[in-house]
Parts: C-alpha cells; structure tokens; sequence
C-alpha cells in the first residue's frame, strides 16, 4: 500500500453505514442498561423500531455480541412434586386452617431442594403451628424418608416430647396424619 492511500484512508469521513452502526450500538447498549440486562436482541430489536430505528433481530445480536452484551435468561421451571402416583392420599384435617391454641397440636413440614456445587441437597423441616418455630429439620443429600423427613420428626419429638394424652396432626404436603 502506497503512502498516499494509507493517509487518504486514515483521513476519510466515517460512512453511513459505519455511522448508522455506531449509532444502533450505542441505543442497543442504552436500552440494554434500562432493562437491567434482562432484555435480548428480539426486544432489543421491537424497542429500536418502538423508536423508529429499523434494525434486524439477527442484526441487534451481532451487535450485542460485539460489545459483549447478553441477557438474563430466566431459567425453566423444574416439577419437583410427583402428584399423579398410585399412593393412597390421606385426608386433609387441617384445610389450611393452620392456627392452634396450644403448642404439640399441629406439626407441618415441608422439604425444600437446595442446589450446590456438588449437587442437590434436601432440606426437611418441622414447624410447630403453634408458635411458628422450627422444632426438627434434617439436610440430606438423598430423598429417602429415613433421611429427610424422619430424622426431621424424630428431631422434633426430641425437642417437644410427647405425652400419652396429646394429640398431635402431623401435616406435610401430602400427608395428614393423626
């Protein structure tokens, strides 16, 4: 490349084109930052003409691509609760009437998944109605009965005992039990 031309090139006034797109980028990177991140090139793009700027979606990612933009993708949700099985269901006693007037009279669990570097926990806990607080829980790495949910109840009675005369409902999310 001669001289001449190499200073010619250097001294040229930007293109449409290259002024249109540094133009877009810069509203692509504003709109980006007003949604938090969460917007991608497919709204990114109906903003741009909400706007009256035409642009591509494909033309919006390429875009976004080159400065390194990327939106929040929400993820899917899991089904993490069985419903349609061949188990008997018991009767709900309690039908979401959860207020007691003395403490050993309703106990509801739950098992919450937690997810870790090294894989899934299950967190099982047992909550007296009566005054809302945390008597048992268990984490455990498997969902077997012995390891979440009894060892939970078992905790549990540890920390309020039961006597011969109580009657306790044991609620979880398919069982009520008396």
């Amino acid at each position: 490349m001669s001289r001449s031309s190499f200073y010619h090139w250097k001294k040229r006034k930007p293109t449409k084109r290259s002024e249109r797109r540094a133009v877009l980028s810069s509203e692509i990177f504003s709109i980006y930052h007003w949604s938090r991140g969460r917007y991608g090139s497919p709204r990114i793009a109906r903003e741009l003409e909400a706007k009256g700027m035409k642009a591509s979606r494909p033309f919006v990612a390429r875009l976004m691509r080159e400065r390194g933009l990327r939106s929040i993708v929400k993820k899917k949700f899991k089904k993490t609760t069985n419903s349609s099985h061949r188990y008997p269901v018991v009767e709900n006693y309690l039908n979401q009437n959860f207020q007691t007037n003395n403490s050993k009279e309703v106990w509801v669990s739950d098992i919450t998944y937690i997810r870790t570097s090294q894989g899934w926990l299950y967190l099982t806990t047992v909550i007296d109605s009566f005054d809302r607080k945390v008597i048992g829980w268990s984490l455990s790495e498997t969902m077997k009965a012995q390891d979440t949910s009894i060892a939970a109840l078992k905790m549990a009675r540890l920390h309020r005992p039961l006597q011969d005369h109580d009657s306790l409902i044991f609620h979880s999310d398919n069982i009520s039990c008396i």
